[in-house]
């Protein structure tokens, strides 16, 4: 893992006194809720219905034992006991007293973490996958040049003010897990034939009112070349961006707005002025950072264990979650474990308790070389355990409600806090999520079901990536009341698809049926072990439709 030098330490430990004398002038009256509105923003705080909200930046999605107990402890000192991990490998303190705020702010720099940047006008936290250094399937570690970027983005003085929120993902691997179509700038990294490191630069995707999958405008970028070529996108689309009308003003806009050849000749002639200047990467510099991203000394461990495969054997449960919930790992004997922060109606997708955070922390450290990552999907990864102690692991995982073998199926709900928190609302999102879970509550059914993605979005903004969900919920207002759109046919990755309305929205009472109504076409058309995108691409929406709106079909009759 990163860890900071001499310039970080004192970047954030500045920034934390500077927004402490902030606050003390907002309470004081000094600083009018204006003033103190882009402030705030910019230290990750907003306010929601019932309080303030603290977002804290998790770079990559990566974390720390330490850093892990430290958001337990905040947790359990400055909030209600737990705390909610996001789509974008963050984490948010739902109910924080401003008063207490930098303190809070102190005890995560102490572990070398912090606020920045995580709301705002501004780039926001870099994420790449949850399996990034480990996954079989990579071709490079993603991260050096993630935290390269991150170093270069925060507080950088030129892109502290866009025409709006600016989201970069980089990834590597066979299997696109960092949905980089999905971002402002999307980055795939690979090696060329003579061993090359290079970028693949995406531009103008993004969902939210406008859902756009983005487009490629550079092949074969040397990665020296990687902070003067984003330095380039972002000063055309701070150049050219919208900043009259907010719902125009993300990058995805100004690309379809200009079209894409024409966006990336304007990038190409910026990047004349940058290339080969003082932003051009050097072995060194790429050096300096990669050495925090080495890799632990691992074990010399047989890939076959026969006590692991004798629990696989005597208990079916336990073969359910390895089949769902582990990973393969590049270093034979280990495994990457997903634990699923998605118990069903007990707790909503996303939320841990500063128990289960110390927890999480003591496995990373008992099983594996205390690192932990947060995936997008709002799980939790441990990275480095050894096949032969998945068993225990997984009892542990059970005892504590992150035992749940559902990663990937359609329990798996990607839901935002929806309306029981955010003012931005419509409609609240984990009630609908809670009711989804209860009604599909048979493991061996999810599992014969196979993968199915179901995302949740209490409104446009799309914080549940509902999009891209094989099933996207969309809640909508109605006259001060509560529906729900739904969406088929989103997908992620490779092979990324937007969702298609399917047709009117539905009441909240309505939404648990309409889905089960959905699944029992999958179910009906379904050919052999078809995934649910499959059907639905070979059959179209009509048969879903006829299924979901009978009454409506019969009075068009």
């Amino acid at each position: 893992m990163y860890q900071y030098d001499d310039y970080d330490r004192a970047l954030v430990l500045e920034r934390v006194a500077q927004f402490r004398d902030q606050v003390e002038r907002f309470m004081g009256g000094q600083l009018s809720e204006e003033e103190f509105l882009p402030l705030r923003l910019q230290n990750g705080l907003y306010m929601q219905k019932h309080a303030y909200m603290l977002r804290v930046a998790i770079p990559y999605g990566t974390l720390s034992a330490r850093q892990m107990r430290t958001l337990a402890s905040i947790a359990r000192d400055f909030d209600r006991g737990y705390g909610h991990f996001t789509t974008r490998q963050n984490l948010q303190f739902n109910w924080i007293e401003l008063a207490q705020v930098p303190d809070i702010l102190q005890r995560l720099a102490e572990v070398e973490m912090h606020a920045i940047q995580t709301s705002g006008n501004c780039v926001r936290n870099i994420t790449t996958e949850a399996f990034a250094g480990v996954a079989g399937d990579e071709y490079l570690d993603p991260r050096p040049l993630a935290e390269i970027l991150r170093q270069w983005s925060t507080i950088n003085p030129e892109f502290l003010f866009l025409p709006r929120k600016f989201k970069i993902a980089i990834c590597s691997a066979k299997q696109d897990r960092a949905a980089i179509m999905m971002h402002d700038i999307g980055l795939y990294l690979y090696r060329a034939r003579n061993g090359e490191m290079l970028l693949r630069v995406i531009v103008g995707g993004g969902l939210g009112r406008t859902p756009i999958l983005g487009l490629q405008i550079r092949d074969g970028l040397p990665w020296q070349h990687l902070l003067s070529y984003v330095e380039a996108v972002l000063r055309v689309y701070n150049r050219y961006g919208r900043r009259d009308n907010k719902y125009k003003a993300r990058i995805k806009i100004l690309v379809k707005a200009l079209g894409i050849e024409a966006f990336a000749r304007e990038v190409e002639e910026e990047w004349q002025h940058l290339r080969d200047g003082p932003a051009q990467l050097t072995e060194d510099e790429f050096q300096r950072v990669a050495s925090a991203f080495v890799p632990p000394i691992y074990e010399r461990l047989a890939d076959t264990d026969l006590e692991y495969g004798s629990h696989l054997a005597e208990s079916p449960a336990f073969a359910r979650w390895v089949a769902r919930n582990v990973h393969p790992h590049k270093v034979p004997g280990y495994t990457c474990v997903v634990l699923s922060t998605k118990p069903g109606p007990a707790s909503p997708p996303g939320d841990v308790t500063g128990q289960q955070m110390e927890a999480v922390a003591d496995w990373s450290e008992d099983y594996g070389f205390g690192e932990i990552r947060i995936a997008h999907e709002q799980n939790i990864v441990l990275p480095d355990v050894p096949k032969s102690r998945l068993f225990e692991l997984w009892q542990r995982a059970c005892e504590h409600g992150l035992g749940t073998a559902n990663a990937g199926l359609l329990t798996d709900i990607i839901a935002c806090p929806g309306g029981d928190f955010c003012a931005l609302a419509n409609a609240r999102s984990i009630p609908i999520t809670l009711a989804i879970q209860q009604r599909f509550d048979d493991l061996d059914y999810l599992h014969d079901l196979g993968d199915i993605s179901l995302n949740i979005s209490g409104c446009m903004n799309a914080c549940g990536h509902h999009h891209i969900g094989n099933i996207g919920i969309l809640g909508v207002d109605k006259n001060g009341s509560e529906w729900f759109q739904v969406t088929l046919g989103g997908a992620k990755g490779r092979d990324s698809a937007l969702g298609k309305v399917i047709g009117p929205s539905f009441s909240a009472e309505e939404i648990p049926e309409v889905i089960e109504r959905i699944i029992a076409t999958f179910v009906r058309y379904r050919e052999s072990d078809e995934p649910f995108v499959e059907t639905l691409q070979r059959i179209g929406l009509e048969p879903f439709k006829e299924r979901v709106y009978p009454k409506a079909l019969e009075a068009l009759a």
